[in-house]
């Protein structure tokens, strides 16, 4: 399992966004400057991990994303690297997905979108003009409805995937260091 997940870490580290880069940023420099929104604890990682996949799936638009992730980060003190990789869960290859999920779930919910134009339009390479006249039509209410109930669920089930996650991986790491002999407290000559 471990080594399953060190290359996805690797990658994380390499593309994941560092403070010193942020800092120069006129948009992003003011939540550089919060050492805590930076640090992986028990309760940051959870909360950044929920807040962009809430914000990755919901605004679907690249830049506000990150963005959008890095301001709801600071009220719940979660950690804005972490959101900030979590939003390119939408992507273009996700997104035609996600819209039709998001249309399919609005529709079960009592609001009209219509599936078939929704599907003509992405197969046909639709110009912006006609994606937003099909979304200003009367599917809206049921998308943004879909939207909002997908990302609000995904949030919910990566934020317990990441709690648990976390304390799997800090007792792991416990369990190494005991195995190994080395204990936190300091020895006594």
């Amino acid at each position: 399992m471990i080594r399953l997940l060190q290359p996805i870490a690797a990658w994380a580290h390499r593309n994941m966004p560092k403070r010193e880069e942020l800092e120069h940023n006129r948009w992003l420099g003011p939540f550089a400057r919060r050492p805590e929104l930076w640090r992986f604890t028990r309760r940051s990682v959870p909360r950044g991990v929920a807040v962009g996949l809430l914000v990755g799936i919901f605004a679907l638009i690249p830049g506000i994303q990150i963005l959008g992730a890095a301001l709801m980060c600071m009220p719940v003190r979660g950690n804005i690297p972490l959101a900030a990789l979590m939003t390119f869960l939408s992507n273009p290859a996700t997104t035609p997905f996600i819209l039709i999920g998001s249309a399919w779930v609005g529709n079960r919910f009592g609001f009209h979108a219509d599936l078939s134009t929704l599907q003509m339009l992405y197969s046909h390479s639709a110009s912006l003009a006609d994606w937003t006249n099909w979304f200003l039509s009367d599917a809206a209410p049921a998308v943004l409805f879909g939207l909002f109930v997908i990302s609000t669920i995904t949030a919910t089930v990566g934020y317990l995937v990441a709690s648990f996650g976390w304390n799997w991986w800090i007792g792991h790491k416990h369990r190494a260091r005991f195995q190994r002999g080395i204990t936190s407290e300091p020895k006594t000559p």
